[in-house]
């Protein structure tokens, strides 16, 4: 007998204590696990104008140069780590694709492409309490006027270090380290009871 590989993502145990929340809130706020994003790092000079072209060229947008900010495309998304590293980020089972395509932008360029897909999980908050949860857990000014549609920050939620996005003015996405995740919702489902 040969035992068949399951995928499991690191809450999926979660599924009906967040959907539980939506009910309670009368989904005025929901948390739901977004499984298996695909996820590269790269890096890369960002001063080298003819690269940057390049890179564009290969996924179809421009990596974004200004600190803390996220460019996208379709379904996927470029977020600003650092003057010299993004995360691009893409459904599921497109990270072959995503290292191809920057590698083909990179054409031998100094630089590095890494598949970090199984190094964090995806949690999504949505509603018009979304950031008033989190401002229960991270250090960071949340308010729609600094942190709006379009940037990310790295910083800790609690404990754990995590990378917000703000997709949209009620949507927030956090990148939590897998290992990190169930300790992540459970803060965030115990902040609702303060």
């Amino acid at each position: 007998m040969i035992a068949e590989a399951v995928r499991r993502s690191p809450l999926a145990d979660y599924t009906d204590r967040f959907a539980a929340l939506s009910t309670a809130t009368d989904g005025a706020l929901s948390i739901r696990e977004l499984p298996f994003v695909s996820q590269v790092d790269l890096r890369a000079d960002p001063k080298d104008s003819d690269l940057m072209q390049r890179l564009a060229t290969a996924i179809g947008f421009a990596l974004p140069i200004v600190p803390n900010t996220v460019t996208s495309r379709e379904d996927r998304r470029a977020l600003w780590l650092a003057p010299d590293e993004w995360l691009v980020v893409g459904p599921d089972g497109q990270q072959g694709a995503i290292e191809r395509e920057l590698r083909n932008g990179l054409n031998s360029a100094f630089g590095s492409i890494v598949d970090v897909s199984a190094n964090r999980t995806v949690i999504e908050i949505r509603g018009g309490k979304a950031r008033d949860l989190l401002a229960h857990c991270v250090p960071i000014d949340l308010d729609a006027r600094v942190f709006s549609a379009g940037r990310c920050a790295q910083t800790l939620l609690v404990k754990a270090h995590v990378i917000i996005e703000c997709r949209d003015e009620s949507g927030l996405i956090l990148y939590v380290r897998a290992s990190l995740a169930t300790y992540a919702a459970d803060w965030l489902l115990d902040a609702l009871t303060e």
